[in-house]
């Protein structure tokens, strides 16, 4: 009797676990990669956004996949003009990038579909998309340092 409310309460808790363990991981590829664009290198090198995703990627752990990620980086003229993309219900972002020059404001956004695998009561789940997976979200947001390009 007290065997289903123990094994579901373990995989809760274990589901909880992995979720944070990915978003970690997550924002620790987002913000390490965010300084090649805050600093200017990745400017001066010429990103695009694949080798920029490349970069975020070196970052990420197990048990994330560097194909599922999605990178949004854009530019703005204040941190209070910041119109942050949202990824829709269905698991789709409109992503773009514009790592912008020196001074700029700049938020750097990662996305990544996180299956959840146990199907928990609505009052604790996991999952915040229409398919039953939950998205994750990494952000950082500065002021590129004022360097110029050569």
């Amino acid at each position: 009797m007290l065997a289903m409310p123990v094994i579901l309460l373990l995989l809760a808790i274990t589901e909880v676990g992995l979720v944070y363990f990915a978003n970690y991981s997550l924002e620790n590829g987002v913000t390490n990669a965010a300084r090649l664009i805050r600093t200017g290198q990745a400017q001066e090198q010429g990103f695009n956004a694949a080798e920029f995703k490349t970069e975020v990627c070196k970052y990420i752990s197990a048990p994330l996949e560097c194909a599922k990620v999605n990178v949004d980086v854009r530019k703005f003229a204040n941190f209070s003009g910041a119109q942050l993309t949202q990824a829709n219900a269905d698991g789709t972002v409109n992503t773009s990038f514009d790592p912008g020059v020196g001074g700029d404001v700049v938020v750097v956004r990662g996305f990544y579909e996180w299956s959840v695998m146990a199907t928990l009561p609505s009052g604790v789940a996991l999952s915040n998309m229409d398919n039953g997976s939950r998205m994750l979200t990494a952000t950082a947001a500065f002021r590129n340092e004022p360097f110029t390009l050569p």
